[in-house]
């Protein structure tokens, strides 16, 4: 008896369905395990409340987990980077593949240093807008949401100069061509996980865990735990915009962060490295020292 296709559950966007379906062609090639993607539509694909105000992480993530504990799909393929930081019982995340650029990318006809200064630039992410305000205060950042193509087609159409997206997730829907210019690390820290997928399946079901798990890529796993652990660190006391970025060669863990003020003018940054079997403690420890220097403090006085 041949046993019956796994369900992937994704949302219906062309990233995500993207995303998934890479997903699911490596599980075919490496366990010959017939995989089905599922359509899910969620809150945050639906809401046109700007994505701060909804909560930011998670709003895509919730209806895929209802779906997975209702037993309608088997498992969730998400950009790790919208998953809430604290651990959800009820799920484990059975792998992390290997990781794609983690970096971001500026689209649009110019690069960053071209721009005319008062241009128009794009993006939904607090992050980004604080952290290219400390390169370029005298350009405008807009907010913005929707899908890849739609914030492209804000500047095929001249409503922005430019906008700035995921390097990895351009790549993924064959948008590179439009990139005009990477940000390297030193420039824009990305946010934690970025570039990274995350296979999320039940909790109890050892056998799914174990069969995702084939997947799972141990030196992006502890670069993004120590990631992830910084920011759950600093989001009990700390609004401000964090980035994050780690590598791990095989014997040593590196991680970098920041915490910037939103207006960009203040920012705290610090690097450690440690053990990749301690990672989480690792991403912790950094984010407890860039508290002792302030990092909790570029909230609020400097907001206004």
């Amino acid at each position: 008896m041949t046993p019956t296709a796994l369900r992937l559950g994704t949302r219906r966007s062309l990233m995500a369905t993207t995303q998934s379906q890479m997903v699911a062609d490596a599980y075919i090639r490496r366990t010959g395990r017939a995989v089905e993607l599922v359509g899910v539509t969620t809150f945050g694909d639906v809401s046109k409340a700007n994505l701060a105000q909804l909560g930011g992480t998670g709003v895509f993530v919730s209806a895929l987990r209802d779906k997975i504990m209702a037993n309608e799909v088997d498992f969730a393929v998400h950009s790790l980077k919208d998953l809430p930081t604290t651990q959800d019982p009820r799920f484990t995340l059975a792998a992390l593949p290997a990781r794609h650029d983690h970096r971001d990318a500026l689209v649009g006809p110019h690069k960053f240093a071209d721009l005319a200064p008062g241009a128009r630039v794009g993006t939904g992410s607090p992050r980004r807008i604080a952290m290219l305000s400390a390169l370029r205060p005298d350009l405008e950042y807009v907010p913005i949401r929707g899908n890849a193509d739609t914030r492209i087609g804000k500047v095929v159409s001249g409503e922005l100069d430019a906008v700035v997206l995921a390097s990895a997730g351009l790549t993924r829907i064959g948008r590179d061509a439009d990139i005009a210019q990477v940000f390297e690390v030193e420039e824009v820290l990305p946010a934690p996980g970025q570039g990274a997928l995350a296979v999320e399946c039940r909790s109890d079901r050892a056998d799914l865990i174990e069969f995702l798990g084939v997947l799972d890529d141990p030196r992006t796993r502890s670069a993004v735990t120590a990631e992830r652990a910084v920011l759950s660190a600093l989001e009990a006391g700390c609004a401000a915009p964090v980035g994050a970025f780690a590598v791990d060669d095989g014997h040593t863990l590196n991680l970098t962060a920041v915490v910037v003020a939103l207006d960009g003018r203040e920012a705290v940054r610090k690097s450690a490295a440690g053990s990749p079997s301690e990672a989480a403690k690792l991403g912790r420890r950094l984010a407890a020292e860039m508290i002792a220097e302030g990092a909790d403090r570029l909230m609020g006085e400097h907001s206004h």
